[in-house]
C-alpha cells in the first residue's frame, strides 16, 4: 500500500482539473433532465480522456519536455509555429483567466451552502470574502512552488470530493439495472445531443494535455517509470469519471422542479438525507472549485512558459507571473460579480478550435521516432487516437455553432 501511494503522480490533479464546478453543474442537469440514459456519454468521455492523457504522459516522460515546448520545437515553418503559439496562448492563458472566475465561484457556492454568504462593503464594491479566501489558498499553494505539497493537497481534495459525491449517489438508492442499461446502451437524438456534447466537452479538456505532459516529468525522469504513469493515469481518470457519474445518478432521483443547478441538488436531496445533504454537497462543490482554481493557473503557466521558451520551474519569476495573472483575474471577476461575456465567448471559440488541433498534433508527434523512439504509437493506439480526433472535431463544430448561433446538426 505504501508503494502504491508513493507512485501516485499527477493523475489525481488531472481528474481534479476536469471535475470543476462546470462539470458538476452539467452532470447535475444531465441527471435531472435525462435520468440514467446519458451515462454512456460519460463512459465515452472517460475512454477518450484516458487515451489522450496516456499519450500526453508518455510524451512527457520519454521526451522530458512539456507539450508546449515540443510544439515550439517541432513546427519548423515560422508562420505555422507563430499561429500555433498564438492559438494556444489565447485558448489556454486568456481562456483559463476567463474560466477561473467560475472555478472560484464554484468553491464559494460550496462554502456558502454550508456556512452561508460572507460579504463586506469596500467603498462602492461589495466584496465576497469567500472568493478572496479561496484565491489566497490557491496563491499560497502555487507560490510555495513545491510539486509534492501541491500533489498531496490536491489528492486530499479529490478524495474529499469523491467521497462527498459517492455517498450522495449511494443514499439515493439508484436502480442498478437502469444504471447498467444507461451506461452501455447509447441513446442519441436531437433532444439530448447538446447535453451529450456538453458532457464530453467538460471532460475532454485541452489544457489537461499540456498540464499532464509537464507534471509527469516533475514526478518521473526514468523511462522505466512509464508503467507507473500509465497506472496513475488510468486509475485517476476512471475514478474522476465515476465521480461525474455519481453526480448524474444523484440528480436522477430528484424532482425536476427542484433542481436547476448544482447548488439546488443539496436542497433536492434533503428529503432523502436530511440536513446533512448540504454538507456533503457543499464539500464536493468546494473541493471541485478549489482544485480547478489551482490547476487552471498552473496549466496556463506551463503553457505560456513552454510556448515562449521561458524557464518552466515552478519558482521562476515568469512562471509565477503567468499563474498570478490568471488567479488575480479569477478572484476579481468572482468577488466583484463581474461577467466578461466577450472574454468567455472568445475563450469558447479558441478552445473549440484548439481541441482538434492539439489532438491532431499529439497523434502526429506520438508517431515520430525522433521524439519517442520505440515508445511511439502502435497501430492500435493510432486507430484509437483517430476515433478520439473525430470526436474532438465534432465537439469543436458543435462548440463553434453554439457560439455563433447556427445549427449544424
Amino acid at each position: 500500500m505504501k508503494h502504491f501511494f508513493k507512485n501516485i503522480g499527477p493523475g489525481p490533479l488531472i481528474a481534479a482539473a476536469f471535475i470543476g464546478p462546470g462539470t458538476v453543474t452539467v452532470c447535475t442537469l444531465a441527471g435531472v433532465g435525462f435520468g440514467y440514459t446519458l451515462l454512456w456519454a460519460m463512459l465515452l468521455s472517460i475512454l477518450a480522456t484516458v487515451g489522450l492523457q496516456e499519450m500526453a504522459a508518455r510524451l512527457g516522460i520519454i521526451s522530458q519536455k512539456g507539450l508546449a515546448e515540443i510544439i515550439r520545437e517541432e513546427f519548423k515553418n515560422p508562420v505555422l509555429k507563430t499561429l500555433a503559439i498564438l492559438l494556444i496562448l489565447s485558448a489556454i492563458v486568456i481562456g483559463n483567466a476567463a474560466y477561473e472566475a467560475g472555478n472560484i465561484s464554484g468553491g464559494v457556492l460550496g462554502i456558502e451552502t454550508i456556512l452561508g454568504p460572507q460579504r463586506t462593503d469596500i467603498m462602492t464594491f461589495s466584496l465576497n470574502l469567500w472568493s478572496v479566501a479561496i484565491g489566497a489558498i490557491a496563491f499560497l499553494l502555487l507560490y510555495l512552488g513545491n510539486y509534492k505539497i501541491l500533489e498531496k493537497v490536491l489528492v486530499f481534495l479529490v478524495i474529499l470530493m469523491s467521497l462527498a459525491f459517492l455517498i450522495t449517489a449511494i443514499i439515493t438508492k439508484p436502480d442498478l439495472g437502469s444504471i447498467i442499461k444507461g451506461t452501455f446502451i447509447p441513446k442519441l437524438n436531437e433532444g439530448n445531443l447538446l447535453m451529450v456534447i456538453g458532457l464530453i466537452g467538460t471532460t475532454v479538456v485541452p489544457y489537461n494535455l499540456f498540464l499532464h505532459a509537464s507534471l509527469v516529468k516533475e514526478k518521473w525522469q526514468n523511462k522505466k517509470d512509464l508503467k507507473y504513469a500509465r497506472k496513475d493515469t488510468f486509475i485517476a481518470v476512471i475514478l474522476g469519471g465515476l465521480v461525474s457519474m455519481c453526480i448524474m445518478i444523484s440528480a436522477t432521483s430528484i424532482d425536476t422542479g427542484q433542481v436547476h443547478n448544482a447548488v439546488d441538488l443539496a436542497k433536492g436531496l434533503e428529503p432523502l438525507f436530511g440536513s446533512f445533504a448540504k454538507y456533503f454537497l457543499g464539500l464536493g462543490l468546494f473541493a471541485a472549485g478549489i482544485t480547478s482554481a489551482i490547476t487552471a493557473p498552473l496549466a496556463a503557466a506551463y503553457v505560456a512558459t513552454g510556448c515562449l521558451g521561458w524557464n518552466t520551474n515552478l519558482k521562476s519569476m515568469r512562471f509565477r507571473m503567468v499563474w498570478g495573472f490568471v488567479l488575480i483575474m479569477g478572484v476579481l471577476f468572482s468577488t466583484l460579480g463581474l461577467k466578461s461575456i466577450e472574454i468567455i465567448k472568445f475563450a469558447q471559440i479558441t478552445n473549440g478550435i484548439l481541441l482538434p488541433v492539439i489532438a491532431g498534433f499529439l497523434i502526429w508527434v506520438m508517431n515520430k521516432s525522433s521524439v519517442l523512439g520505440s515508445y511511439k504509437n502502435s497501430n492500435i493506439q493510432n486507430v484509437y487516437g483517430c476515433i478520439i480526433l473525430l470526436i474532438s472535431i465534432l465537439l469543436s463544430l458543435a462548440s463553434l455553432s453554439k457560439v455563433f448561433g447556427f445549427n449544424i446538426f
